[in-house]
């Protein structure tokens, strides 16, 4: 489901299981190539990326969650817990990581790129959404939270609430992505700029510290406090 390389100082984790939908077995083997990573020492990055062509990620596995008996994506009881907490651990990650969105990133999909520090999407097709309110469901608080975090505010609304699908030359445009490619260059393009990032991996205790300020617990980002205060009260915090 999962394979994962190491070339210099860049980790290479292809997402290999057709769309790459998630189900509780692909988010237990991505957690395991992270445990690989993690275990690492010095300058390092991860680069995300998919086998497919046509889809870095289709989103959640509805067939498995609506299948009886057993099923190949194993245990659904957990499913959601398990996914949401591998997101914040990725989101957190202490290294820098940057995704290649080389297809089509719905729903689940779309929040695993989101959790990359740097994005890389497919100029010349492929979509990125949130597409739960077309399926009529309501996105989860986390998930929310994860959008309003990474996304700027104009087109998080077109995203969340709208549905919008996103073409890679407009998700750059509205600050969602940080680079595109053809298809042919867009794993050259990722692996370079995860490779002149690496050097920040060196120090995890810095480079994951920062993260957790900013998207974890007490995130400085949502402080009932404005910035000014902040400034001018720096001592007390």
């Amino acid at each position: 489901m999962v394979e994962l390389e190491r070339e210099g100082d860049v980790f290479v984790l292809t997402m290999d299981d057709g769309e790459n939908r998630w189900n509780t077995s692909f988010v237990r083997a991505f957690a395991e190539a992270l445990d690989e990573v993690e275990a690492s020492e010095g300058p390092a990055a991860l680069v995300t990326r998919s086998s497919s062509e046509k889809f870095f990620s289709n989103g959640l596995d509805l067939a498995w969650l609506s299948a009886e008996g057993e099923h190949r994506g194993g245990d659904r009881k957990v499913f959601g817990a398990e996914f949401m907490a591998l997101m914040g651990r990725l989101i957190t990650l202490p290294l820098p990581s940057v995704a290649v969105i080389n297809g089509h990133a719905f729903g689940a999909g779309f929040m695993c790129a989101l959790c990359h520090d740097v994005r890389y999407m497919r100029s010349d097709r492929g979509f990125i959404c949130a597409n739960e309110v077309e399926l009529g469901m309501r996105i989860p608080d986390a998930e929310l939270a994860l959008f309003r975090h990474k996304i700027p505010m104009n087109a998080f609304f077109e995203t969340v609430q709208l549905a919008r699908r996103w073409t890679g030359p407009d998700a750059k445009e509205a600050g969602i992505v940080q680079g595109t490619a053809e298809l042919d260059g867009l794993l050259e393009a990722a692996t370079r700029r995860a490779a002149e990032l690496a050097r920040l991996g060196a120090n995890r205790e810095v480079y994951g510290g920062m993260k957790e300020r900013i998207y974890g617990e007490n995130s400085a980002l949502d402080t009932p406090h404005g910035a000014g205060y902040l400034l001018k009260h720096a001592h007390d915090h």
